[in-house]
């Protein structure tokens, strides 16, 4: 017997939307093969085993804002954008994947500047939350965490693409090299 979906599960979109199918596109031309170049991560939405204590590591820990709240979810985002990171318990809450469970390893929050990711690092090491690691990609600084679900978290800011190290015949070529922590929340940049 199949379990019915939540009625509020975003994943089916709006029960009257028509979804369209090879058929309907047969006589299009064809589409190219790659995706619009400025396209990026909008958000992710987390499925969390307890939204009030996802919604407070997120909001009073990483320090996004509440952009919309119910029951059942959570919606939170740094500056004026709709949503970054969305938290839900649709369905009930969530359970913990086995180990190696396929899925996925962790998402990035792209900082503006150093300073940020500073004020950020900070505001986690004084909660008492733990950080993993940190790590000087040459294309990015990064500094690597896990939330309360065990999520996997990124909080990174980019160098100018002019800076990033590339191969001899142009592939960025990122590296795993020391980031200094100390060094970042020292420099008052």
């Amino acid at each position: 017997m199949s379990e019915e979906p939540p009625p509020n599960d975003p994943l089916r979109g709006h029960p009257q939307s028509r979804l369209l199918t090879a058929a309907d596109v047969a006589d299009l031309p064809p589409a190219p093969d790659t995706i619009a170049p400025w396209a990026d991560v909008g958000h992710v939405n987390l499925r969390v085993q307890d939204l009030q204590r996802a919604l407070s590591f997120y909001r009073d820990v990483i320090g996004l804002t509440v952009t919309q709240k119910d029951e059942q979810s959570a919606f939170l985002a740094a500056g004026d954008y709709h949503h970054h990171v969305a938290l839900n318990v649709w369905g009930g809450p969530a359970t913990s994947p086995p180990q190696g469970a396929a899925g996925l390893h962790h998402f990035a929050l792209r900082l503006p500047d150093r300073q940020s990711l500073a004020e950020v690092v900070v505001r986690i090491i004084r909660s008492g939350h733990d950080l993993l690691g940190a790590t000087d990609h040459g294309v990015n600084l990064a500094v690597y965490l896990r939330d309360p679900d065990g999520n996997g978290l990124e909080l990174m800011v980019d160098r100018p693409s002019s800076e990033w190290p590339r191969t001899p015949d142009g592939e960025v070529s990122m590296r795993v090299d020391p980031f200094d922590l100390d060094a970042l929340v020292s420099s008052g940049e």
